[in-house]
């Protein structure tokens, strides 16, 4: 039988996208490599734990959570999480960003300056400029005047990100007018933190890095791994967490969230049997923080 590997998730470095197993092995992605795996028969999907520390009961997790974690670990994880607003007393400065992921899809956040800019490669940010930086508690006020005043959310649904990917302007330039437009209204308004530096508007653009040119519309998403499953084809994209992957029946988006807590084990061919989803245009805002 097959050797099988544990998934922990998608990684991004300097290098570009690689995939992560348990163990700390690596496997970089480039375009136009064979992805394939499956999961084998009778396999189940078990928590990943939480803060470095494994599931003290390897608790079985549901296959569609992006989360992959048992009520409990989820918990734990959560307590020490500056996304879920848990820590107010973070000394570390913080940057506030403007992120572009679509025509009329442009959301604000924050991230710890020593991130650098890998919590917008995690997001699939096609472009994104900062808008200042200081201390934690001035970037959630210039987070919250930016929905109050500029009605920008904080949050933007996955689903309609990839749906889009394929259909995006040509032009960098084309863009990033939104975060410009948007940069240029935000630091001129009169209750900005005074904590907070304004930073000028530089828009890093990410399609390149994503492998967004010419990128064929995706036929759907899968929905879930499942025991004896199969996703075998051709890369031609990464963005965020998800993989672009051609197959023998068109392109499918595999959210590598999706991955994390299941041992998988190689597969051939260009073959799709996991449950797919069909691209929505009516897709609503969700409740998660991404």
């Amino acid at each position: 039988m097959a050797q099988a590997w544990r998934c922990s998730g998608l990684r991004w470095s300097a290098d570009g996208p690689e995939l992560a197993w348990d163990g700390g092995r690596r496997s970089a992605l480039t375009w136009g490599k064979r992805v394939a795996f499956g999961v084998a028969e009778g396999g189940v999907r078990t928590c990943l734990g939480a803060r470095g520390h494994a599931c003290p009961v390897r608790a079985i997790v549901p296959g569609r959570s992006t989360g992959a974690r048992c009520e409990e670990c989820a918990r734990l994880d959560r307590a020490h999480s500056v996304a879920a607003d848990t820590i107010a007393d973070d000394p570390r400065p913080y940057h506030v960003y403007l992120a572009w992921f679509g025509p009329g899809m442009t959301k604000v956040g924050i991230t710890a300056l020593e991130r650098g800019s890998a919590r917008l490669l995690e997001q699939g940010a096609i472009c994104f400029s900062w808008l200042g930086v200081g201390p934690l508690m001035a970037a959630r006020r210039t987070e919250e005047l930016l929905r109050a005043a500029l009605r920008v959310p904080d949050r933007l649904p996955y689903a309609a990100k990839r749906a889009v990917r394929s259909a995006l302007p040509a032009s960098a330039a084309e863009r990033a007018a939104e975060v410009a437009d948007l940069h240029t209204r935000a630091v001129a308004l009169p209750a900005w933190p005074e904590s907070l530096d304004r930073e000028p508007c530089q828009p890093v653009d990410h399609a390149g890095v994503f492998g967004l040119a010419d990128l064929p519309a995706a036929v759907g998403e899968v929905t879930e791994l499942v025991a004896g499953g199969v996703v075998s084809g051709r890369l031609v994209a990464a963005a965020g967490p998800d993989l672009h992957v051609e197959t023998g029946g068109g392109v499918v988006v595999v959210d590598t969230r999706l991955m994390r807590g299941w041992e998988l084990i190689p597969a051939v061919g260009d073959e799709l049997s996991l449950p797919l989803r069909a691209f929505r245009e009516d897709v609503s805002v969700q409740d998660g923080l991404f």
